[in-house]
């Protein structure tokens, strides 16, 4: 099966591949670990992580790794992951979470949102007929990109593994 790519004309989607490694390293900071990764890489670490990506796209596994490139010639900019199901079962059958994160230079551009945009079209394509993004109450970039983007918030969760997260929720065509 073809591998998706989906693109606005400025901000394209395509799975994460080997080729992204050195740059997913280098654009990691201090708000990305945050935020997503509660820790910080190692080249080596990113580059099992994507391996284990690539694997789960050529099993179309439930777990989807998007590299967010930007220009005509695209630039690696982040990450943005699309997930049918998690390793708790707290989304509702239709559901797929989303989860992205952009590299410094990239923030404050509206990428994020236009990814998103591409993202629920993806996941709709795919059978989802509601999206979610799940952001820490303290992270007012994630919510505003919800809010940008047609989500509304349902809810505040203490999740399984005590997380604290804000639910927002867009109904998909």
């Amino acid at each position: 099966m073809p591998e998706p790519t989906l693109t606005d004309g400025l901000v394209t989607l395509s799975p994460l591949g080997p080729a992204d490694a050195e740059a997913h390293f280098a654009g990691e900071d201090d708000e990305l670990v945050r935020w997503l990764s509660g820790g910080r890489s190692t080249l080596d670490g990113v580059r099992d992580y994507i391996g284990l990506c690539v694997r789960r796209w050529a099993e179309l596994a439930p777990h989807r790794a998007f590299a967010v490139r930007v220009g005509a010639e695209p630039v690696l900019a982040g990450t943005l992951d699309v997930q049918f199901e998690l390793p708790h079962p707290i989304l509702a059958p239709g559901q797929a979470n989303l989860a992205y994160g952009l590299y410094p230079r990239w923030r404050g551009r509206g990428i994020a949102a236009r990814a998103v945009v591409l993202a629920c079209a993806y996941a709709a394509g795919e059978g989802a007929t509601q999206a979610v993004i799940r952001a820490d109450p303290d992270n007012p970039r994630s919510s505003a990109v919800a809010h940008r983007t047609g989500f509304t918030f349902q809810r505040r969760l203490v999740e399984p593994d005590g997380e604290r997260l804000d639910w927002f929720v867009r109904d998909l065509p």
